[in-house]
């Protein structure tokens, strides 16, 4: 699910020819983004700002007790959509990888390392004292950096589509 909405009051970005400020979001369809009243990811300008990331496929949680597991599956949820927004892991600068138990960082840590260690992005590794489901070890929202993402046509080949 995606959608593309203007700017504040339907106003250009600026007074020197420049489009009109646009914002795309996306959904991953989870039970609680209409409950709670959030997007998977929003793409403003030149920026994606993706929504807390669990082990969630579809509608269901998996790797249950394996922080390793969790944060792969976590990171391909961003990877997912990232993807909706024409963007990818290598467009990403700022992580934020939220955690149950910080004893357990390096398993955390690998799989975080594994999947941006090209990358490289400004990240953060914070212990919360739990999550929505007590079975989810690790949390993770990105930051990624994609020219025109926020514009229909802007980034990716299925922009022009929204």
């Amino acid at each position: 699910m995606s959608e593309t909405v203007e700017g504040p009051a339907g106003k250009t970005a600026g007074q020197a020819g420049r489009a009109p400020a646009r914002t795309r979001r996306v959904g991953s369809g989870a039970k609680w983004e209409p409950i709670v009243g959030y997007s998977r990811a929003v793409a403003a300008g030149d920026y994606i700002f993706v929504s807390g990331c669990t082990s969630i496929v579809g509608a269901e949680f998996v790797h249950p007790d394996d922080p390793y597991a969790q944060t792969v599956q976590a990171i391909a949820n961003v990877e997912s959509a990232l993807a909706e927004l024409g963007a990818g892991l290598a467009d990403v600068v700022r992580t934020r990888v939220y955690v149950t138990d910080i004893r357990r960082w390096e398993e955390y840590g690998l799989a975080h390392g594994k999947a941006f260690g090209n990358v490289m992005p400004a990240t953060s590794m914070v212990q919360i004292g739990a999550l929505v489901d007590p079975r989810m070890l690790v949390e993770i929202e990105a930051i990624a950096y994609k020219p025109g993402a926020g514009s229909v046509g802007g980034a990716g080949p299925e922009a022009g589509l929204l």
